[in-house]
């Protein structure tokens, strides 16, 4: 047998060309949903994000019978949990700097803001999902949890704790979508961010609160958006985007062996049954920190002279960050099922229809606070990225403020560090709250009083300044 031989026979068989398949579905999706939003008016004015709409072409497809086993909803999992951390860590890599729009307390406090929304949004998820447990199970006691994993994280997430969700309500026999649920939530906050995101901002431009303005001016870049000073060359014995995906992997595979050594300690019955589970799901943060740190070190390294040449590249970054990001939408819509969602369609259109309310009467009553100068802008900003993502929150954000000349941008970017760190407890309770309804509804409690603390740090200012007067 000849070398081309072996070579036909390995190539040749339909696993060699499964992924690349997934793949190259996920791409046509993508550019067909980036056509008909660019092509379509209506489309274009809701301002649904393309990698949604790609992925609810991908879930009309799955319906057709015939087509229903071409799109492997494993696969398009995987892509999801790997493309948020990868997402991640490609921004966690970028070097941020606080520029003069925006103050380090200001970016705390948008933090704060971010971590606050997650916390009602589980309030308003278990007030849900608890009583709809108790009066008939129809649904998980600690499913509205969910609510901000799918509305403030994204599908990402939706998914890696909608799975630790399923394998608790197995625990206590209880059938539980927790995957398609979680991801279904996520794409809802897509179309509410998008959908009230638009109806609003019309309702405030025909009462003359905002202007419209042209936007095409905010999508031209600039020469110094590509490069930095001392960078790389672009094309020497390696790409510079070479360098960069390499970067974003290689912290990537950091996570994987930290979390994979973790997995080996001993940590005692509080760290097997809620720390460990939910590392594997929490490989978006962890990414941030090993991002981070990789940063700082390369840093230290290059004042020490040790490293002479800038290797980061922040606009590059920002495009591998994108591509993770659209990929995850797309892949995590795709991914739904509802052969078992009608159980729960009652419990999760409330909690969707309460969350988008609670959500956007909360950040708007706090962005008037916070942000006295640019209420509007600070709330298009938030809102679009506490019902779907970042970028979301961006494209409210250019319709009114097309130069980004407000710091809504900057608090918008830069707060996601301050976010983590604040908002780390609400991710530790939602590996707590599964484990019995009495935790749950410790949980709720905890919840509570730590969006009271919250919120009491945002409006300290006016707080004290009452009590003075």
């Amino acid at each position: 047998m000849t070398l081309l031989d072996v070579s036909v026979m390995t190539f040749d068989r339909p696993e060699a060309w499964q992924w690349l398949i997934q793949f190259c579905i996920l791409a046509v999706a993508l550019l067909v949903g980036n056509l008909l939003r660019t092509q379509i008016p209506v489309l274009k004015k809701s301002l649904l994000p393309s990698a949604l709409l790609g992925g609810l072409l991908l879930l009309i497809f799955k319906a057709i019978p015939c087509c229903r086993e071409i799109i492997n909803k494993s696969m398009m999992e995987i892509v999801t949990y790997h493309a948020l951390g990868l997402g991640f860590v490609a921004l966690a890599l970028k070097n941020n700097k606080i520029e003069s729009k925006s103050t380090p307390m200001k970016v705390i406090e948008t933090g704060a803001l971010t971590a606050s929304s997650y916390v009602i949004q589980g309030i308003v998820g278990l007030l849900v999902s608890i009583p709809f447990f108790l009066f008939g199970k129809k649904i998980f006691y600690a499913a509205g949890l969910l609510l901000p994993m799918g509305y403030g994280q994204g599908p990402g997430q939706a998914l890696n704790i909608g799975k630790i969700y399923t394998g608790w309500a197995a625990e206590q026999g209880m059938d539980f979508a927790g995957a398609d649920f979680g991801l279904s939530i996520a794409a809802m906050g897509f179309i509410v961010g998008s959908l009230i995101g638009v109806v609003y901002m019309n309702i405030l431009r025909r009462k003359g609160k905002i202007s419209a303005q042209k936007i095409e001016a905010a999508q031209v870049n600039k020469l110094e958006d590509y490069e930095g000073k001392g960078e790389i060359p672009d094309a020497e014995s390696i790409d510079k985007l070479s360098v960069q995906i390499c970067m974003v992997l290689f912290v990537y595979f950091l996570v994987y062996l930290f979390t994979n050594w973790v997995q080996g300690m001993d940590l005692g019955n509080f760290g097997t049954n809620t720390l460990k589970p939910l590392l594997w799901g929490f490989n978006f943060l962890l990414g941030t920190l090993f991002g981070v740190l990789f940063k700082n070190i390369l840093n230290r390294f290059k004042k020490a002279k040790i490293v002479r040449r800038e290797y980061i590249n922040n606009y590059m970054l920002n495009r591998i960050g994108g591509f993770c990001f659209d990929i995850m939408i797309v892949a995590g819509t795709a991914a739904i099922s509802f052969e078992e969602f009608g159980k729960f369609i009652v419990p999760f259109a409330i909690i969707c229809t309460l969350g988008a309310v609670a959500t956007f009467i909360y950040v708007l009553w706090i962005s008037k606070h916070l942000y006295p100068d640019y209420k509007y802008e600070g709330f298009f900003s938030m809102f679009g990225m506490l019902t779907g993502t970042a970028s979301n929150g961006m494209i409210l954000l250019r319709e009114i403020d097309p130069k980004f000349e407000t710091p809504a941008a900057n608090n918008l970017v830069l707060q996601a560090l301050a976010a983590i760190v604040l908002g780390f407890p609400v991710l530790l309770l939602v590996g707590i709250a599964p484990q019995s309804l009495q935790s749950t509804w410790i949980t709720l409690g905890i919840l509570v009083v730590f969006w009271a603390l919250l919120t009491l740090f945002m409006l300290r200012k006016k707080v004290f300044k009452r009590k003075k007067e």
